[in-house]
């Protein structure tokens, strides 16, 4: 519905403050970018023409196509002179869906769509590829909408998760919020899954900055949080607000949550 491929029963969905509806809706998908499930790259073209394709069909130069293309190839570790004339049949499944990544951002769209992006990956893919997706997002800021049904990964990217049944949207909320005060058995049932009380609660925040679990951040808005504090006694706390951990550096409920999902047993 956010691409306009069903047309909602009831209610608006506003992108950019305006209706869905409203839009001309090849304009409306021209600012958005997809990741499928299914790795679709085109296989008669090289990596650099998959990657161009859509700012080419907007009418960017040949000149700025390569370099935007060059640019996210060497921001997730694909060298452009190694990888760009590559055709999809010689990478990896891992590579194929970084370049599919890549084709998505490449036009700088204001919203990503990824719909179950790394299920048919082998695990070390899998989470390499979670870790590129929550460099990317704060590095671009883009809004990203990202399909799962794995809660941990839903844990470890998301910074709101909705939870749907049957179409219907059972709650919205931050994943420690939601993961402390669920809204029915259903979505309680639902994180059961995912795990989040184990040990690693009572790891103390010295240990998760120490583990790289932090994000950058120069501003003076948030309040000090005491390092000695253990991770289960943080979480309600970061459910309402981040914390300044150190000068550069902020810490928030979603930092907190991909360490309990990669520490997990």
């Amino acid at each position: 519905m956010i691409n306009a491929l069903h047309v909602p029963t009831s209610g608006d969905i506003y992108f950019k403050d305006k209706k869905i509806k409203d839009y001309d809706t090849q304009k409306l998908r021209w600012q958005i970018g997809y990741v499928l499930q299914q790795i679709a790259l085109f296989p008669n073209m090289t990596v650099l023409e998959n990657i161009e394709i859509i700012p080419e069909m907007l009418g960017w130069s040949k000149e700025k196509r390569k370099q935007r293309a060059f640019e996210l190839l060497k921001a997730v570790e694909l060298e452009p002179e190694v990888y760009a004339n590559r055709m999809p049949s010689e990478l990896s499944g891992g590579e194929q869906q970084r370049v599919g990544i890549l084709r998505a951002l490449a036009a700088k769209p204001d919203v990503i769509l990824m719909d179950e992006p790394f299920s048919a990956l082998d695990p070390i893919s899998k989470e390499q590829l979670q870790n590129l997706v929550l460099s990317l997002h704060q590095d671009l800021k883009n809004t990203i909408v990202f399909v799962t049904h794995d809660m941990k990964e839903a844990m470890k990217l998301g910074d709101r998760i909705a939870v749907m049944k049957e179409g219907r949207l059972i709650q919205c909320d931050t994943p420690a919020e939601i993961a402390a005060h669920p809204e029915n058995d259903f979505v309680a049932e639902f994180f059961k899954g995912a795990d989040i009380t184990w040990q690693p609660l009572q790891v103390s925040l010295t240990e998760v900055l120490a583990a790289g679990f932090y994000t950058e951040d120069t501003s003076s808005d948030y309040p000090p949080m005491d390092l000695r504090m253990t991770v289960g006694e943080s979480l309600p706390l970061l459910a309402k607000n981040n914390f300044r951990i150190a000068t550069n550096k902020i810490l928030t409920a979603s930092n907190l949550l991909s360490f309990l999902a990669d520490n997990q047993s």
